[in-house]
């Protein structure tokens, strides 16, 4: 058992105790013990520096980060380069690096699979959800859609609560547009993020994942059909929506980078956020895991991968018009053939 997490549990038996003194009905209190998949990413510390603080207050307080697995996909350096460098600041924090996926699932409740590399995330989800923790799975999600498909299908059929976000879904300024836009209803966004490449990935599975997320947390599901424009230094996709609405996403590779979005309404036009950092998207995943209701719909991250994967499909094609439609049924058949 680590330090962090008696604390923790030390603390919660406090407040309950003094509950109790004073009549109100109190339930036994558990901190939820995480485990970390994947130690390849800034993620890793940066994550557990918010829910491991010692001051941590709220929902943060009922998680503990107390095991790892190290992870790493050889031919990767993203991955493989900085695995070691990522567990030993885990060790640092009084965590148990475990040698297997099945040895830390016997030690945690919950489960954060955090490697940068997308393509091992259907085999290395598999063991979680058979163990019935609650997952969440980092950018991207996975390196194709059929494996996001699957991986959503896995948990469904198992009944194992899961969810993948970029951090920034969660800026505050991403998130009033969403749910109560100052623009009136929105007709339209133009989003941006950084998007370097990886050949291992498809163009936007990388890191342009961070500004589809944006354009989807702003426009919500309903994409219809996909338009790519590539060249060496951007890539411009443009989504048509039901009842013609319009979003885009640019992906910058040339030039001043950053995130944000420009959202078109049907009283105002105005930037859409700014990006805040972790600290919110950490906030939703520990909620996540102390209620099981994950905070995107499985729907939503589907169609988003969906939006990417058809961006490739039009990149292939020429620019051609691609629907979100042709690429779901595409991945379900592939998935069907290789049970």
């Amino acid at each position: 058992m680590q330090l962090r997490w008696i604390e923790k549990t030390l603390a919660a038996a406090a407040i309950l105790v003094a509950l109790s003194a004073t009549g109100r009905a109190a339930e036994p209190a558990k901190v939820i013990r995480a485990g970390i998949i994947g130690t390849t990413t800034s993620h890793v510390p940066a994550f557990t520096n918010v829910i491991n603080a010692p001051d941590a207050e709220g929902v943060l307080a009922e998680v503990e980060v107390v095991a790892g697995f190290m992870g790493g996909v050889e031919d990767n350096p993203s991955s493989w380069d900085r695995r070691e460098k990522y567990a030993q600041a885990l060790r640092e924090k009084g965590c148990t690096i475990y040698d297997t996926i099945e040895e830390m699932l016997e030690h945690v409740d919950a489960v954060l699979l955090e490697e940068v590399d997308g393509r091992p995330h259907l085999e290395w989800a598999r063991p979680v959800i058979a163990a019935g923790k609650p997952l969440f799975i980092d950018k991207p999600m996975a390196a194709s859609l059929a494996d996001v498909i699957e991986i959503f299908r896995l948990a469904e059929e198992a009944g194992v609560p899961c969810f993948s976000s970029s951090s920034l879904r969660f800026s505050s300024g991403f998130q009033a547009m969403r749910n109560d836009p100052p623009v009136g209803a929105v007709r339209g966004c133009d989003a941006y993020s950084p998007c370097s490449l990886e050949k291992n990935h498809p163009d936007l599975f990388w890191y342009g994942v961070h500004g589809v997320e944006i354009l989807f947390t702003i426009m919500g599901t309903g994409c219809e059909s996909v338009t790519r424009v590539h060249t060496e230094g951007t890539d411009f996709v443009v989504g048509v929506w039901e009842g013609g609405r319009v979003g885009t996403f640019r992906g910058i590779r040339d030039g001043r980078s950053g995130y944000g979005a420009t959202v078109f309404g049907t009283k105002a036009i105005q930037p859409g956020g700014d990006y805040e950092g972790y600290r919110a998207l950490v906030e939703e995943i520990c909620q996540f895991f102390k209620t099981g209701v994950a905070p995107v719909p499985a729907d939503e991250t589907i169609e988003l991968f969906a939006f990417m994967e058809a961006a490739d499909e039009s990149k292939r094609q020429g620019g051609c018009p691609v629907t979100i439609a042709s690429v779901i049924e595409k991945a379900k058949k592939f998935n069907a053939e290789r049970k």
